[in-house]
């Protein structure tokens, strides 16, 4: 049966957004009037509406925002799996106003989940992490810097911006800090999770930034949506190597330094990755079972106030 809902495609670009609505495709500016002016026009569908974009690194958050707090419902997709929807549908050609309609095309047929919307507090505090996450690419970048130096004067020039570097970090992570405490969930959550031997401070809070969701998920989709479910390649009688894909990069970059310290001081995990190893799995391959094994761990026990770890 067909959907009673409207699929509207919006195609993100930094200045714009090309908006497939039913036969109409129109551009709107990517800034807050022209997301009011979309909203407006929207909402003078005889039919309900659901808008459909991809993740674009950032520059799909003030629509979405926008859409929210319209009421209206939002799926946040990933790009990959909307271009090999385009791909199985023969569309080869990428243009703004094409992938404006093949989103379109993709809600109709594939019907996502709304987006859940995220609060004020966790969206402040992804970005607070975003923050801190680019301090330290340009702080590890200065000090790659600072190696290959030979002149005074350079040497001197790199070491004063790594100490304003370092002083800048300082100063966001007390804010980060200030964030979570000023928020009682997010400070029993991450409580909560710090509770399992391994999983250290930067984790929890990379989790409460960027995976929200956490403590509402299956155990699969927990793990999907961290990127460490294995994914299967058999096909007859061949069994292919499993392999793990998808996923937020910054949570499965955590996980797998959690993971690391949970294989050497968590007694339970430890156990389980020495047993994996000595069945002939390779480091890696074991490692990614602990970081499954630990997102699942952390879902559950968001899940349920009564689960009581052991060991």
């Amino acid at each position: 049966m067909a959907s009673e809902k409207v699929y509207v495609g919006v195609d993100i670009a930094k200045a714009t957004l090309a908006v497939r609505f039913l036969d109409q495709q129109f551009e709107c500016p990517n800034t807050d009037p022209g997301h009011g002016a979309l909203i407006h026009r929207l909402r003078a569908s005889a039919k309900p509406v659901h808008l459909v974009c991809e993740a674009t690194g950032g520059y799909e958050r003030a629509m979405v925002r926008a859409a929210n707090q319209a009421n209206l419902p939002v799926s946040v997709v990933n790009p990959r799996q909307v271009r090999d929807y385009a791909r199985a549908r023969n569309r080869l050609a990428k243009t703004d106003r094409i992938d404006a309609a093949i989103l379109a095309d993709y809600g109709a047929t594939i019907q996502p989940a709304a987006t859940p919307a995220p609060s004020s507090q966790q969206l402040a505090l992804a970005e607070l992490m975003s923050a801190r996450q680019d301090l330290l690419v340009r702080q590890t970048a200065e000090r790659n810097r600072l190696e290959h130096l030979s002149l005074p004067a350079l040497i001197r020039d790199a070491k004063t911006e790594l100490r304003r570097l370092e002083k800048r970090l300082k100063n966001l992570e007390a804010m980060i800090e200030a964030q979570v405490q000023a928020d009682t969930l997010m400070t029993k959550k991450a409580a909560r999770m710090e509770e399992v031997v391994g999983v250290g401070r930067i984790t929890v809070l990379t989790l409460l930034a960027l995976m929200p969701e956490l403590g509402q998920l299956h155990p699969g989709q927990a793990a999907a949506l961290a990127g460490v479910a294995p994914y299967a390649r058999d096909s007859g009688q061949y069994r292919g190597q499993r392999h793990i894909r998808g996923g937020r990069p910054a949570v499965r970059r955590v996980l797998y330094m959690a993971a690391v310290a949970a294989s050497q001081h968590n007694q339970i995990l430890q156990t389980h990755y020495q047993q994996l190893v000595a069945r002939g799995k390779p480091a890696k391959v074991a490692l990614t079972a602990i970081m499954r094994k630990l997102i699942v761990l952390l879902n559950r026990l968001l899940q349920d106030p009564n689960f009581v770890l052991v060991g």
